[in-house]
């Protein structure tokens, strides 16, 4: 029976090659992934330990508490600690670190480093070990900087160059003294980095004659714990902790480790989508196999084969099919990986130099997923073909399905669909994450009994093409009439492409729906004009809204400022505006009380008012970051959303309790409006400055837009993955269907069919079986994307469904082409055929 199984594995390497290409795609996917981002993962954890190379002890403040009514503070890290941290036994020097924000133009004055990983710090005397210099030297005082290598060749920068850079204030120009290598990850993934002076990156960063951290090197024959042990004694009353650069480079590596696990799960999803859309044609494959080859397993049992070892040969092939899949898989998965890092590489993100990572876990993951995905899709088709009557089969007598088996198919599909819709539904009332778990679960099961239910579906939605398929004549009836021959290969071949649909449909609805719930966000909640905020996501100076509100042509500014405070024994977050101008500047439905802000009036948002009990006129204490106490009384109650809500109160009653106030962004209303001349009047007053974003509202729904249709695209690109295979099923489905039909096919072109008729009946086949799959797969796509953005709806107020039909007929299209690209090799082989030949086939 082994030998047997090998000789069908090579007697049908034609019909088998599509099944090996679908899982090697599968399996591609995921050695690809797997050799990509342990690539990354390793080169990032080798890059990062560099950095802790001249840290042996890591000395930081003690995390504040946060207990009573008084918000804790952070201890200040000293120049008198540094020195004494210097001095403890076994400390052969220590280094000040002093780190922040710092946005660096290019030469076109655009900023460098996409805002988040724009960095800048303190370079320590004049030959800071951390930072070797390539060019120049150490920078000494303000109007001097030193940048890292890769920012210098990304921007154009060289040694004496004046660049334009901002901290969290004005405009800087100051001149490059140095350029100097470095290992910081921020650098690696594309970020930049600028190096000040140790007095003036304090002052710059509002940390006077105070650091962020300070790194202390060993002595020789002083080992890390010993000297963390030391440092533990000598510094025991100052507050602070301190941390070994091993344990350092160990967090980093699972901080590395876990934010590449992410992404490594995403990509792992629709490598298993690719394979599940893959087991269909492979279920597929060895299903018409078997049947093809009812006489001779009948024969096998006729001599004496039992159940078992045909099923068990049927498996054997599988096996050897999977093998081979696997290895082809791996080998195109290190290609992937490959490929992976040199088009990140294009697209602007830099990786460390490191070595191509092909772990022995990738390799059996590869051989183990392809063998197994083949094997397990094939055992239903080797049972089925252990149960064929052997006189029945030598007789030509196909064991078709029995109706009671299609009963209880079709009673099973009902059953799952049935509870996928209701348990979809339920979740819908759920409250935001909680719906989730449930959200998931019913949509498994509901694509699970519309696939088993496909086979019924088939014949209705078939049949309703009827009337077009008339206008082909006899080509356009064959072809409907094949399509149904057999609604268990049909349904097959059309899930694959319905899985694909469904999720691309779905998601597509989704980001659409949001996209314009955003929109409507904005405009419902904002009147300003503008939104003035840091690149980074950062704080911005209060010097920022005072230059604002002194420009020409504003008529009316307000910052949103965040503070923390204690109200009820419990940390809350308040919401500083400029009171009188705050409802020039936002749109907000006020559901109880008044929208007024000032003095000892505040107005708090639904959720939160609801949280506390408070209605218009309830009066409450909170105690600021000071200790200081106050009695405030709610005003009124508005609709909060995901761009404004919180406690309001004025500035003047919080800035007083207040050491360092930051506002997260500043609200700007102008007297001409948003226009292109207003925008560059605005940024003019700001310096021009690289790290200050000033977006109108539909620079806001822009931005937001690009990351939807960046994503997307991603996600579009991921799935294409599942719409191949689905083209190869197809494709496998139509081939072996010809092959079957040979005599059938020949018996056709004898009574004068001619070769562009068989042609046509094959396309017309191929294009009905892919508009069904897709719509399918819109259909339950648009059924999902509704159902998420219903449990979306219970945290967004603005939420609405949008269907993007125009995108909708396009995927319907992609589905029609699909068909006729599937077609092409199946129907030129159909119309090849001998007809005499065929004729005489058995």
């Amino acid at each position: 029976m082994f030998r047997t199984a090998l000789r069908n594995v090579l007697a049908h390497k034609a019909r088998l090659l599509m099944t090996v290409l679908a899982v090697m795609l599968g399996v591609a996917f995921v050695s690809g992934t797997l050799v990509f981002t342990n690539t990354l993962s390793n080169a990032l954890q080798n890059s990062s330990a560099k950095g802790f190379d001249q840290v042996d002890v890591a000395v930081t403040a003690e995390t504040p508490e946060d207990t009573g009514d008084r918000i804790g503070r952070t201890p200040e890290l000293t120049e008198d600690l540094r020195e004494r941290s210097a001095e403890v036994p076994g400390a052969a020097s220590a280094v000040g670190v002093v780190t922040g924000f710092t946005a660096l133009a290019d030469k076109d004055g655009k900023l460098v480093g996409g805002g988040f990983q724009s960095q800048g710090g303190n370079y320590w005397g004049t030959e800071d070990p951390r930072y070797p210099l390539e060019e120049g030297s150490a920078p000494h005082g303000a109007n001097e900087v030193a940048i890292d290598s890769e920012t210098a060749r990304r921007a154009g920068y060289e040694v004496g160059d004046t660049v334009r850079l901002s901290v969290d204030g004005p405009v800087l120009t100051p001149k490059i003294t140095g350029i100097f290598t470095t290992d910081d990850g921020n650098v690696a993934a594309g970020g930049s980095l600028a190096l000040f002076d140790t007095a003036t990156a304090q002052q710059l960063f509002g940390k006077t004659g105070a650091y962020d951290e300070i790194d202390v090197k060993a002595a020789a024959g002083t080992s890390q714990a010993a000297l963390k042990a030391a440092l533990d004694k000598a510094l025991s009353e100052d507050r602070v902790e301190t941390t070994t650069g091993t344990q350092l480079a160990d967090d980093q590596a699972e901080t590395i480790a876990a934010s590449t696990s992410g992404l490594k799960q995403v990509l792992l999803v629709f490598a298993g989508i690719a394979l599940f859309v893959g087991t269909f044609i492979i279920a597929n494959t060895f299903t018409m196999l078997v049947a093809q080859r009812t006489k001779e397993l009948a024969l096998l049992r006729a001599v004496g084969a039992s159940r078992r070892q045909v099923t068990r040969s049927v498996l054997i092939e599988a096996f050897a099919v999977g093998a081979v899949a696997g290895v082809a898989g791996l080998v195109a998965g290190i290609g992937i990986g490959a490929g992976l890092r040199a088009l990140v590489g294009t697209l602007g993100a830099t990786i460390p130099d490191g070595p191509l990572v092909v772990s022995p876990g990738t390799v059996a993951a590869a051989l183990l997923v392809g063998v197994v995905i083949t094997v397990l899709a094939a055992w239903l088709p080797g049972r089925r073909a252990a149960k064929i009557p052997p006189v029945a089969a030598m007789s030509s007598v196909h064991a078709t399905a029995s109706t009671r088996s299609m009963v209880l198919r079709n009673t099973l599909g009902a059953l799952f669909s049935a509870a996928g819709v209701a348990v979809v539904l339920t979740a819908t009332t759920m409250d935001g994450s909680d719906g989730q778990a449930p959200m998931g679960l019913g949509a498994v099961l509901l694509i699970i009994g519309v696939f088993v239910l496909t086979p019924l579906l088939s014949r209705p939605l078939i049949a309703a093409a009827a009337p077009v398929l008339r206008v082909f004549g006899v080509s356009g009836k064959l072809a409907r009439q094949n399509s149904v021959r057999n609604p268990r290969r049909t349904a097959a071949t059309a899930s694959a492409l319905m899985i694909g649909l469904t999720l691309i449909t779905g998601m597509t609805v989704m980001a659409g729906s949001l996209q314009t719930s955003i929109d409507k966000m904005a405009s419902a909640a904002i009147e300003a004009d503008y939104v003035v905020s840091m690149a980074n996501g950062n704080a911005l100076s209060p010097d920022v809204e005072k230059k604002l509100s002194s420009t020409a042509g504003v008529t009316a500014s307000s910052p949103l400022r965040n503070a923390p405070a204690r109200i009820d024994g419990k940390t809350e977050y308040l919401t500083g505006v400029t009171g009188s101008a705050i409802g020039e500047l936002t749109d907000l439905t006020v559901d109880d009380g008044s929208f007024e802000v000032g003095g000892a009036r505040v107005v708090v948002d639904g959720d939160t008012a609801a949280s506390h009990g408070w209605k218009a006129g309830s009066a409450f204490t909170v105690t600021y970051e000071d200790g200081q106490k106050q009695r405030l009384t709610v005003a009124g109650v508005y609709q909060g959303n995901q761009m404004i809500r919180g406690i309001m109160l004025d500035n003047t009653a919080l800035a007083p309790h207040q050491d360092d106030p930051a506002d997260m962004q500043v609200m700007v209303k102008t007297s001409g409006g948003v226009s292109d001349a207003t925008q560059d009047e605005l940024e003019k007053a700001l310096g021009s400055n690289p790290a200050i974003r000033v977006q109108s509202k539909q620079d806001l729904s822009d931005q937001i837009s690009q990351i939807f249709t960046l994503m997307l695209n991603m996600l579009y690109g991921l799935l294409a993955m599942a719409v191949i295979v689905a083209v190869l099923g197809v494709i496998n489905t139509l081939a072996m269907s010809v092959f079957e039909r040979s005599q059938e096919i020949g018996m056709l072109r004898a009574i004068g069919l001619d070769r562009r008729a068989v042609k046509r009946m094959v396309r017309l086949e191929s294009l009905v079986i892919s508009l069904f799959g897709g719509v399918l797969g819109i259909g339950l796509g648009v059924f999902f994307g509704w159902a998420a953005g219903e449990l979306l709806g219970t945290k967004m107020a603005t939420y609405e469904l949008v269907v993007p039909w125009g995108r909708m007929a396009l995927f319907l299209v992609l589905a029609a082409g699909v068909g006729v690209l599937a077609a092409l090799w199946p129907a030129r082989r159909a119309a090849r055929l001998n007809m005499l030949a065929a004729i005489k086939s058995e």
